[in-house]
């Protein structure tokens, strides 16, 4: 069953009363999407940050990096974790934000009394989409870490609201900006693995640890792995897929089908580490250790996605694209096999290809982006997000995009839960995705 808590139905309540009864009634999917969002240009950004963690606080860092970005207000449910971002702000010999920390849904008085463009939550997941909803009905641009939504309504209800406020709702994955992941689409756009068969990808990587210690404040994260059986997070590796296959711009996904494992490993840790009568080590998880999700998109290509957390493991997100000319691959090692430039039957390292396709953005920003989190990635999309911003464009990622990839995890819920029934992936462009033009090679500023 979806998660929910009670501060968040809470939220649900206090909207209503707010004045965003319509953001949260019933939608009419039947009318034509109006199209991605292209606001006026802002000369200066000033933003409000909801939730200022591990992933918040990095963000932080990488907008006082950034010029014409002002760092306006800090809203979390930790008061210490407020002082030292404000701290970390004014460290930088910028004006001290506002705090805002009497409770979950302190977010809302920030929203009303803060002149912000753009409201920026690194929360725990089920608190993303409450926060757009607030931040878009007062003609705020929202962004959020993924995913961006939960359910599959609140994807619905995110698009809706950006439809009708003509507010950007990006969701910030910023895998789709690491820097083989970009080549990777810059080789799809030049043709070099023909037309787009199948691929690969997931999210695999040893969380048992953080679940269950207090890494995540409130150890808010095991709850879903208590309550839901899904890909839970299928935004990392499915995000650049979609792009390389033009979902929602000339592409659409159609149905997907899921299974899951037994689920060992979070008990298996905890007895070992916490000991045999833990309450961590008794409790009954719903997640399987490992889920894979098989989507087919309109145009007839499958995507394999796999998640698991809860496994001994090295990293990975399992990335690999498989076209009529070549095939590519991420992890263990990068390689690449191209029919006609390759070695007969052999990999080749992906890197003897750099020169030549490298994305143009990351030849801008490399050195720019050193050191930022993620290997530079998440500096890189924070750049981006401002850059569209200040041009008054489109964004790289829109509310589209953001509602497709998240949608996977519900999805995928009820797929398993109806021992792997196909589900209908919902077209949430209601048929503009056959309009609308591929993303492009974007390009970037060298400069400040």
């Amino acid at each position: 069953m979806p998660f929910d808590d009670t501060s968040r139905r809470d939220f649900l309540k206090l909207s209503a009363a707010a004045g965003l009864t319509a953001a949260l009634g019933p939608l009419d999917r039947d009318l034509a999407a109006p199209g991605p969002v292209a606001a006026a240009a802002l000369e200066t950004v000033r933003i409000g940050f909801v939730g200022v963690g591990h992933q918040g606080a990095s963000h932080v860092e990488n907008f006082l990096k950034i010029d014409c970005v002002e760092i306006t207000a800090i809203c979390d449910i930790v008061p210490e974790k407020v002082a030292r971002v404000q701290q970390l702000v004014t460290d930088a010999g910028r004006a001290r934000p506002a705090g805002y920390e009497r409770g979950p849904n302190d977010f809302i008085r920030m929203c009303d009394e803060e002149d912000l463009d753009l409201v920026f939550t690194a929360t725990p997941w089920e608190w993303h989409a409450p926060v757009c909803v607030a931040a878009m009905e007062r003609a705020k641009h929202a962004a959020t870490e993924v995913p961006m939504a939960v359910t599959v309504e609140e994807c619905w209800r995110l698009v809706e609201v950006s439809e009708r406020t003509r507010r950007h709702c990006v969701m910030m994955e910023n895998c789709c900006y690491d820097r083989t992941e970009m080549m990777i689409h810059h080789m799809v756009r030049r043709g070099l693995f023909g037309e787009l068969l199948h691929a690969e990808c997931g999210y695999l990587h040893d969380l048992r640890e953080l679940k269950l210690t207090d890494y995540y404040e409130g150890r808010w994260r095991i709850r879903h792995a208590i309550r839901r059986n899904g890909d839970l997070y299928p935004t990392h590796g499915l995000g650049p897929v979609a792009q390389w296959m033009d979902v929602n711009r000339g592409n659409q996904f159609d149905y997907l089908v899921s299974m899951g494992s037994n689920g060992r490993g979070l008990n298996r840790w905890a007895g070992e580490h916490l000991g045999p009568d833990a309450p961590e080590a008794r409790q009954r998880y719903a997640l399987g250790d490992v889920v894979n999700t098989l989507i087919r998109t309109k145009r007839g290509q499958t995507i394999l996605i796999t998640h698991d957390t809860n496994s001994p493991r090295p990293y990975s997100r399992n990335i690999l694209l498989q076209g009529t000319k070549g095939i590519v691959r991420k992890y263990p090692e990068e390689k690449i096999h191209l029919e006609g430039r390759s070695p007969a039957h052999r990999w080749e390292e992906l890197t003897t290809y750099r020169d030549e396709f490298e994305h143009p953005v990351w030849r801008a920003l490399e050195e720019r982006a050193r050191g930022a989190g993620h290997g530079g990635m998440d500096y890189i999309e924070d750049v981006r997000l401002i850059e569209c911003l200040r041009a008054g464009t489109a964004t790289d990622l829109d509310v589209y995009d953001g509602a497709a990839w998240s949608a996977v995890a519900e999805l995928s819920e009820r797929s398993i839960a109806r021992r792997s029934r196909s589900m209908d992936v919902p077209d949430f462009t209601r048929g503009a995705w056959q309009r609308r033009p591929p993303l492009g090679i974007i390009s970037a500023e060298a400069t400040r």
